[in-house]
């Protein structure tokens, strides 16, 4: 048993016309226009978390483990796929700057760099590179293939013997969490998707290292050759009394 008086329940009734804002509305709306871009960022970065690549390109931090050991060049990480050769493009200033994956008479070179945390930037390097072939004696459009929208062009390219001719090329893009992975199929893959096969299956297996440090959005990320090929080439250029080749260190394996 209870005692005690009875309460009657107690409503209280709010006028939101009565409320007062401490705020004055030029900063009220900046503090609105904050909010809602705090909201898309971080609707944005959960889009782009969903578009997961479940068949690669994989970020170091969600890369599956694998049985073939990969090629580390720093800011990628390359399995080498049967009957493939990869081959590291050196800057004349010693730099690598980029690594091609061959197949056939087909070559897929990669390269990576820096994007946002929240939004992805291929749609946008996309319609630049069409912009700049189709007003530069070029051709471009987009297509579709296995990582989503493409770019299918033909590029005015020099030929010995035949002057500036229009070669077929193929612009494949993939977002990652604060990457961004363009690879540029040239030869015969760029048009037969029977021989382009291997390198977009090569390209599946790429793994990205971002890294920590701060980077400007587009800036390359950080490419190196591996420690025991540099040292090959050294040996094979001092025992030749010759300097590092400026280009085309290769580093095959054939399964």
């Amino acid at each position: 048993m209870a005692f005690g008086r009875k309460k009657e329940a107690v409503e209280l009734e709010v006028d939101p016309d009565s409320f007062e804002d401490d705020l004055d509305p030029q900063d009220r709306a900046l503090e609105d226009a904050e909010l809602l871009r705090e909201i898309e960022l971080a609707e944005r970065a959960e889009r782009l978390a969903t578009l997961t690549r479940p068949q690669g390109p994989w970020d170091l931090a969600d890369a599956p483990a694998s049985e073939v050991d990969r090629l580390d060049l720093g800011g990628l990480l390359l399995t080498v796929m049967p009957d493939t050769d990869v081959r590291v493009e050196v800057s004349p200033e010693g730099e690598v700057v980029a690594a091609t994956i061959v197949h056939g008479e087909s070559a897929l070179q990669l390269n990576a760099f820096a994007a946002p945390r929240s939004e992805g930037i291929w749609g946008e390097v996309r319609d630049e590179i069409k912009e700049a072939l189709n007003s530069g004696g070029g051709k471009a459009q987009d297509g579709e293939g296995v990582f989503g929208t493409e770019l299918l062009a033909e590029v005015p390219t020099e030929v010995p013997g035949q002057g500036v001719v229009l070669a077929p090329a193929r612009f494949v893009g993939v977002d990652g969490p604060r990457w961004f992975l363009r690879g540029l199929i040239t030869g015969p893959g760029a048009v037969d998707d029977a021989q382009a096969g291997p390198l977009l299956e090569a390209m599946k297996q790429v793994v990205v290292n971002r890294g920590i440090d701060p980077m400007a959005v587009r800036d390359p990320l950080p490419l190196a050759l591996p420690a025991e090929a540099m040292q090959a080439a050294e040996e094979a250029a001092q025992a030749a009394g010759l300097s590092m080749p400026e280009r085309g260190p290769e580093i095959t394996e054939t399964r």
